[in-house]
């Protein structure tokens, strides 16, 4: 079962509103299906042709709960087909009980830490390029660490805070407000730490991806150690977020027809032929 991230932003090839030639998950499903493995994705509520059903009013009420209960309804559905060998199954994405996960270019720390590292930098960049005087990143910095804090105690954003500190926030570009504060009480690597001990688990991480490096999937891989996982670490060269063939880590070229990993597709190919 092959899962794309961002809540209700992405699709079931991954693509999002005005990004829609990413296409990652279809990749990996064609890569699959070459080498014999069935798979199953699917459009995630507020995406694609799902919608956001009794949510349609009020989207922002949706937490993080139904995406849960749509991952193991979609799962159960994949176990219940006649081709399925219900006990070589594998997601890529998230973890439930399976026989091996697929984690490629994953949110390794907790979500909200992610969101203001990221910030940060990009504030260093504006006031290196002249866009912003010292006193106003110190402004900006100061709201976003306001933001966050609102959001892990209430799961709101605080009211007053500048459009430049809110932005970072844009329910379009990374999920509701709710959803944010509920993802962000997990720190990945602890709930990696809590796998089946010998769990087979395939985990990249690339030096061209600019959401996060190295340094930070090894945070998620110190957990996977804790859990006696059998681990693959993959550690990809100039292979954008979306695991294409970039080293410009220019979010334009997302959207770009441009190769995927040939070294990726090469190691999911012998993942699955050694775990599945």
């Amino acid at each position: 079962m092959l899962l794309g991230g961002s809540g209700s932003v992405t699709d079931r090839n991954d693509n999002a509103p005005g990004q829609m030639n990413r296409n990652l998950l279809a990749a990996v499903a064609g890569w699959l299906s070459a080498d014999g493995v069935a798979s199953l994705r699917y459009d995630k509520l507020g995406s694609g042709q799902t919608g956001w059903g009794r949510y349609g009013s009020h989207p922002g009420r949706a937490g993080i709960r139904p995406y849960e209960q749509e991952t193991v309804a979609a799962l159960r559905f994949l176990a219940r087909q006649p081709q399925t060998d219900r006990v070589r199954l594998a997601v890529s994405g998230q973890a439930p009980k399976v026989r091996a996960v697929g984690l490629l270019e994953p949110v390794p720390i907790r979500f909200l830490d992610l969101v203001g590292r990221s910030s940060i930098a990009s504030i260093a960049l504006a006031v290196q390029n002249g866009q912003l005087t010292a006193a106003q990143a110190h402004s900006l910095r100061q709201a976003l660490a306001r933001a966050i804090a609102s959001l892990r105690r209430t799961g709101t954003l605080p009211p007053g805070l500048p459009a430049g500190a809110a932005g970072t926030f844009n329910r379009d570009g990374m999920g509701t407000q709710l959803e944010l504060s509920q993802i962000d009480r997990y720190d990945p690597a602890a709930l990696a730490a809590k796998l089946p001990a010998h769990t087979a688990v395939l985990l990249t991480c690339s030096n061209a991806d600019n959401y996060f490096g190295c340094d930070q999937v090894d945070h998620l891989a110190s957990g996977l150690a804790k859990a006696s996982a059998r681990l693959d670490y993959v550690h990809l060269d100039g292979v954008d977020h979306f695991l294409k063939e970039d080293i410009s880590k220019d979010p334009a070229n997302f959207n770009q027809p441009l190769p995927f990993s040939a070294r990726l597709r090469a190691a999911l190919k012998t993942f699955l032929a050694s775990n599945l």
